[in-house]
């Protein structure tokens, strides 16, 4: 035996005990193995270092830790709250959080996720209204400021906002920039240099360790959250950048949405930022726990719970939201997202409520910024048409809303996308909110964007071209690793 055939013969034993690792060992899904053994079968080696790159469980060791006062309280609220809802002893206060109790009690039982019925939400669905609005109240801003978005640009838009926090920096206001690596890689120290002289501070998540090589590359931290003195939070799907106004004509006009939050919740997305923060900036910490109680933090009357997820997590906290969400439904769905990449669960929920005559209605982009990941939401959709859901196509520019509103009175908005990607392996945040009003408004603008979208029926999909199924097959397959 010659040594090439040792040698090709020690890879084929090397790549059968990598399966096995992959398939015993980590345990994931029967889609992502298969794609995950695809990936080895034809690229012996190499596709293990993929996996490694792409594939690591974040489950084994926890990333975010609370101050142990802090987790006390923590613990004992929700104990508290669970109790109360289990008993029938907890008041609810608007009747959208009373009829979604069982969804309240699985995401409070499931994440930590404290309902507050005295908040007031603001629906911002356009870039320049939100920055706007944004820009103002980070001026009113006397103690903090706490900034965290995936993508962080140096344009215009970027320049303008670090800008702004430089000079609230030399006001005395305590600033914090927490940014993604990768979403924001175009970002340099030059960047940051005014605004840490002036005293703000700033950090990456997951930052390459060596040159060109970030062995976190595939686990990014998708979250967009804005915290101000406590008392207002931004949450939703706009990062920081001119596309997000609409400036960019690859995209066109930028169809997103956020909500600006005043009340209870506002200190649970505090918390999320802070565990973000010391986890990247371990010796740059901070820690608060300021009391839940007082008219401080009473400013409407919606119920809201801040659900997280990520690679950590030990459930996909989000996805199960979405698909109780989506089974408890009576009337009708409304879902707008720029990615649609069901797994099996969550097909199963949309498919079922449509066969029972509920009116569920998705709206997804009719342009891709992501190619693999447009063809593989077409693929979905096919599907989708066959039960009975009616899809549009928006077309005047570029959707990317992550909402879903259920029965005119509970919706969820934030940063979770329908895929594999925001289910697994992002890190993500998502409001929960129990409010009719809210829901009402949503829907008045799903159907403003119904005039600027086109409806897919059956018979027009069942007639694409053949080059398009193609496409279509093959993203399919990669799903699951997109």
């Amino acid at each position: 035996m010659n040594l090439t055939a040792l040698f090709f013969g020690f890879l084929l034993v090397l790549n059968m005990l990598l399966a096995i690792v992959v398939v015993f060992q980590e345990r994931k899904d029967a889609g992502s193995t298969w794609a995950w053994l695809l990936v080895l079968y034809f690229i012996p080696i190499l596709g293990f270092v993929l996996y490694a790159l792409f594939a690591q469980n974040f489950r084994r060791v926890p990333l975010f830790h609370w101050d142990s006062r802090q987790k006390h309280k923590l613990e004992a609220a929700v104990v508290a709250q669970l109790d109360d809802i289990r008993t029938g002893d907890y008041k609810f206060q608007n009747p959208s959080s009373f009829h979604n109790r069982d969804l309240i009690y699985m995401l409070l039982n499931n994440n930590h996720a404290i309902l507050s019925e005295t908040n007031k939400v603001d629906l911002l669905t356009d870039g320049h209204e939100k920055f706007e609005q944004l820009f103002q109240d980070i001026n009113r801003a006397t103690d903090y400021v706490h900034v965290q978005y995936y993508i962080f640009r140096r344009d215009w838009l970027g320049q303008k906002l670090i800008e702004l926090l430089t000079e609230k920096a030399r006001q005395g206001v305590s600033v914090r920039v927490l940014y993604d690596d990768l979403g924001s890689r175009r970002l340099n120290k030059a960047f940051f240099q005014a605004y840490r002289e002036a005293g703000g501070q700033a950090q990456a998540f997951f930052p390459s360790k060596l040159r060109l090589i970030n062995m976190r590359l595939n686990y990014r931290n998708h979250r967009k959250l804005v915290i101000i003195d406590g008392k207002i939070g931004y949450v939703g799907g706009f990062n920081v950048g001119e596309e997000y106004l609409g400036l960019d004509p690859k995209f066109g006009y930028w169809r997103d949405t956020h909500l600006r939050i005043q009340g209870p919740s506002v200190f649970f997305m505090h918390s999320r930022f802070m565990l973000d923060w010391n986890q990247a900036a371990p010796h740059q910490t901070f820690h608060f726990f300021p009391e839940l109680t007082g008219t401080y933090w009473e400013k409407g009357t919606a119920g809201v719970q801040i659900v997280t997820s990520g690679p950590d997590s030990v459930w996909e906290v989000i996805k199960d939201g979405y698909i109780k969400m989506i089974s408890s439904a009576k009337r009708s769905i409304y879902i707008q997202t720029p990615y649609f990449i069901p797994d099996t669960s969550m097909m199963d929920a949309l498919r079922i409520a449509a066969l029972s005559g509920l009116n569920v209605t998705l709206m997804v982009p009719n342009k891709p910024d992501h190619p693999f990941v447009h063809w593989a939401t077409l693929s979905y959709i096919g599907e989708m048409l066959k039960a009975g859901v009616r899809v549009y196509l928006y077309e005047n520019g570029f959707i990317h809303a992550k909402t879903i509103v259920v029965d005119e009175e509970v919706a969820s908005v934030g940063t979770a996308n329908i895929d594999v990607r925001s289910f697994r392996l992002n890190f993500e945040v998502n409001a929960f909110v129990y409010d009719e009003e809210l829901a009402k408004k949503l829907i008045r603008s799903f159907q403003e964007d119904i005039e600027l979208s086109r409806l897919l029926t059956l018979d027009q999909y069942s007639k694409r071209p053949y080059r398009v199924r193609v496409k279509e097959s093959v993203s399919r397959l990669l799903s699951p690793i997109l």
